[in-house]
């Protein structure tokens, strides 16, 4: 059984410690448990209870009414509630309970009325972005499961492919072409996917070779074909020394080509970049860079 404390539940849910408590004093909402130092303790249950509390309440239900009803009440209350433009991160909530239960139904459902919504690129913005960073933070305090993970990975990583199978492709030549990888040793591709959707959408050349690629693939791949900028995104993989070892040796295999790296791991470049390498250290500067991308394949 996971278990959480009181600040892990106010990272996930958005709603403040102090609050939380009040809510147990006065409404009975919760009954965590006492470690030996009486400080509270929850579960899975209390997890995914508080989210659907957290779901009404930021859909404008008043806390003294959410106190009323039983549990399954709050739970097909939950269910029942329609999208609004400022729930995002309630929806993140439920794709996170959905994920703890394995339940594809309704993290498909949840994902599927977002996209119809919001569109493609503000439901990853605003609703999978936050998610992911929930399950960074379950990951990181060792309650959740791979299998959880990779479960609701799979779901998010198909529906990105579905909508980058859907938009046309560039036919006009002397734009832009870039080449995306993952380095060996990576192997978290959402974020990847989002950039090639993103240039592909802006009229971009784009070639995704995936997960785990050697840098021979990859001059294999530009011996035979044109192109550009070479992009991808380092999540966990790289020690600080070898950052800096791989970004050098990526500049002197391929001098003519630009050389875009993102991620996490940009954190961790110590020296000089190389002339035809650059860091992008958010998701900002993702987005501006695609748009800037977008710009130079109309010229």
């Amino acid at each position: 059984m996971n278990s959480f404390t009181i600040k892990d539940i106010e990272l996930l849910t958005g709603i403040k410690a102090h609050t939380i408590r009040i809510w147990e004093q006065r409404y009975k909402l919760l009954r965590p448990k006492r470690k030996d130092t009486n400080h509270r303790v929850y579960d899975n249950d209390d997890l995914k209870h508080i989210m659907r509390v957290s779901y009404l309440y930021h859909r404008g239900v008043k806390i003294s009414k959410i106190a009323e009803m039983t549990d399954e009440e709050i739970r097909r209350r939950s269910l029942e509630e329609k999208l609004e433009e400022d729930l995002f991160q309630p929806l993140s909530n439920q794709l996170v309970e959905a994920m703890i239960d394995f339940d594809q139904q309704r993290f498909e459902k949840v994902f599927n009325n977002a996209l119809l919504r919001f569109g493609f690129e503000k439901t990853i913005l605003q609703v999978i972005y936050p998610f992911l960073q929930r399950v960074g933070l379950l990951w990181l305090n060792d309650c959740v499961n791979p299998a959880q993970e990779h479960f609701a990975s799979l779901i998010v990583r198909k529906k990105m492919m579905v909508a980058i199978d859907g938009l046309e492709l560039s036919r006009e030549s002397g734009t832009d072409s870039f080449l995306l990888f993952l380095p060996e040793g990576e192997y978290h591709e959402i974020p990847l996917l989002f950039v090639q959707y993103l240039l592909k959408q802006h009229g971009c050349q784009v070639v995704n070779l995936g997960a785990s690629v050697p840098l021979e693939d990859l001059k294999f791949f530009t011996d035979r074909r044109r192109v550009t900028h070479i992009y991808t995104h380092m999540l966990t993989c790289f020690s600080q020394k070898d950052m800096d070892a791989f970004l050098h040796e990526m500049a002197d295999m391929f001098p003519a080509v630009q050389i875009i790296v993102s991620g996490p791991q940009t954190e961790r470049i110590a020296h000089t970049l190389p002339a035809n390498v650059r860091a992008l250290h958010s998701l900002d500067e993702i987005i501006e860079f695609t748009r800037k991308s977008k710009k130079a394949a109309v010229r």
